[in-house]
Order: structure tokens, then sequence, then C-alpha cells
């Protein structure tokens, strides 16, 4: 049923919205998918597959990842679509209006997006009051995704991340700290061992001074890490005492892609996401979970689209899953198409 639903979207975007910028594209969609939350959050929720992670119960493995709901204005509308758990961001400490358009571009051929967005959000200050507002009620869980300020000079960057957690933890199911976005200049820098460590140390100590109960905390590593450097990671999540690692974001690699490359020069820089990035997640993904054991929640992203991409991720470790390109592509339908697919 949700494949038959699918394929007007599918004639939708192929015909209309591939013409359409892609950003306004976006907006347009998410206004769409918030006015038809009185009707999709009543949609009974069916999933045999529920999974206890960090002391949280989700309905089912499927979450949609950071970066469509930047500032929370959303969540419980795409929880109706059948997510089981929304992470709103990347939130950063101050508010910036990220980097120039255009900045968001689409791949068909590849199944893929370029961004180059630059952390475009309201601000750990507004976001936090939104969600203060919304209060805890039953829906999808909640996750929390922060980053560094543009602004914000590496030195300082410690209490940059200290401001959104103070504002932030309060509201979050489990928080996440965000070192690995390829578009804010030297973020990446970050996930080097011995400048994520004290950082990491930092998040936890702000998290537990501002909420009554334990925070989980995870880190989210970009595909483009060696396999050394995924493995130091991993162990320093271990000593830390982290509750999860999150693999993979987006990639600057172009390799190995479907579309014109000079069309693909032409766009420039940014992260990629969608289809391009199933086999190196899922490898980060099997190191990740063969170094860990059974110590972490590992939560699979990058290229899952289809039914057996998910199946593939959960085999190689994961957790729980989260899309994001793969929903702009299939449309509204497809967390349930997946969701059922699991059974």
């Amino acid at each position: 049923m949700t494949a038959l639903m699918g394929r007007p979207y599918r004639l939708l975007f192929d015909h209309v919205l591939t013409r359409t910028d892609p950003e306004r594209a976006h907006h347009a969609a998410f206004a769409a998918i918030r006015a038809a939350a009185p009707v999709t959050t009543r949609l009974p929720q069916r999933s045999n597959r529920p999974v206890t992670a960090m002391g949280l119960g989700f309905a089912h493995p499927l979450g949609l990842a950071a970066g469509f709901d930047k500032n929370a204005v959303g969540i419980d509308a795409l929880g109706g679509l059948g997510f089981g758990h929304v992470e709103i961001g990347t939130v950063t400490g101050e508010p910036q209006s990220g980097n120039p358009p255009k900045r968001l571009f689409r791949l068909p051929a590849d199944g893929a997006v370029i961004n180059r967005m630059g952390f475009n959000n309201d601000g750990a200050e507004v976001v936090a009051a939104r969600l203060e507002a919304r209060g805890r009620r039953p829906g999808p869980v909640l996750g929390v995704n922060i980053g560094k300020t543009k602004v914000v000079p590496e030195e300082d960057a410690v209490a940059d991340y200290e401001k959104s957690t103070r504002l932030l933890a309060p509201h979050a199911d489990y928080l996440v700290v965000n070192v690995s976005s390829p578009n804010t200049p030297g973020l990446r820098d970050l996930q080097a061992v011995e400048k994520l460590e004290p950082l990491l140390i930092a998040v936890r100590e702000e998290a537990d001074r501002h909420t009554a109960d334990r925070v989980p905390l995870l880190v989210k590593i970009a595909p483009d890490l060696s396999d050394d450097d995924v493995l130091a990671v991993a162990d320093l999540a271990v000593a830390l005492g982290l509750d999860g690692v999150i693999a993979t974001n987006t990639t600057i690699s172009r390799d190995g892609l479907r579309s014109d490359p000079d069309a693909v020069a032409a766009i420039g820089a940014g992260g990629l996401s969608g289809r391009p990035l199933t086999a190196r997640a899922n490898d980060v993904m099997r190191a990740l979970r063969a170094r860990v054991g059974d110590d972490l929640t590992l939560i699979g992203v990058g290229g899952i689209t289809t039914p057996d991409d998910a199946r593939e991720r959960l085999a190689a470790g994961a957790t729980l899953l989260q899309g994001y390109t793969a929903f702009i592509y299939e449309g509204p339908w497809w967390p349930r198409t997946i969701v059922s697919a699991l059974g």
C-alpha cells in the first residue's frame, strides 16, 4: 500500500520538484508536512521491531537524521510520517544564516544531494524556547544535534558547545556532538582525538550539571576519516563512557558518481549524501561494531534507501538507523515503507 501511495509523489518529484530550487522545495514540502500533522499524527504506527537503546524505548529502528528539521518546528509532524525518532539541528550556540545560496543541489542520477548549508539555524536560545513550549509529550524519541558556531574560533569551541548543551540538553532524549560537517571551516579538525576528548568531556559535564536525569551522549563522525581514525574515535567513545556513535555524516568525496563530472564540478564544495555513501557507511559501521562490541549504541546513516539497505546496515552492526536523502527522493510514505519491510 505504501509503495502505491508513493507513486504520485515520484511523479511529482520527477516532473515538478526537479525543476524547483531544492531549498525552496524543501521549505514547501516541510510546510505541507506540518499542515498535514493533524491527520498523520493520528495514523496508527505499526511495527514489530521495537528497540531499547541508551535506556530509551524506540518504536522501531528508523529515524530522521539531523538537517531536515534544523529548528525544532516539525518534530511531531515528522513522527506522524512514521519516524520512530527525530534528530533536530544541527543547532549552534549562536544563530546564523549559513552559507549564501545556492547551497543545496540534487544529483538525481545518483540518488544523491550535495549541500553546503553551513549550519543555518535559529540558535540554541530560540530552539530551547521552542522545545520548552512543546514540552515533553508522547511521540518520536527526540535527538538534539549540536555544532560549532562558524564565527567562534577553534580555541573557543568548547565554550560554544557548552552553551548549546546548557540550553538544549534539558529538552533532549539524547544529545549528539557534531564535529563532522564539511561546511563549517575547521570543524572536522575537532574529530582528532586530542581535540575531541576535552570537547566531549566538557559537554558530558555540562549536560550533567543541567539535567536531573542523565542524557545519553553520542558523537557523529565523517565517512572520510581513515580506518585508523575511526577506530581511535571508537576507543575514545568507550573510554569516555559515551552512549554511542552516529556513522556517518556527508562526504567530500565525489568518487564513482554517475552524474556528469562537469556538472558536479560546477556545483563546487559541499557534503554529498545519499546512495553513493552506502558502501563506505557500511564499512565504517562494521569497523565500529567490531571494535566496541556490544558496549555502544551505533546509529547507521548514509545511503539507506531501500529495505535491503536498512537490513544490511543492521546486519553490519547498527542499533538504529537514520535517513534523510532517501526521504527527499522517495517521499512522505518512505519511512512507513521501510518500517513495514523490516517487520
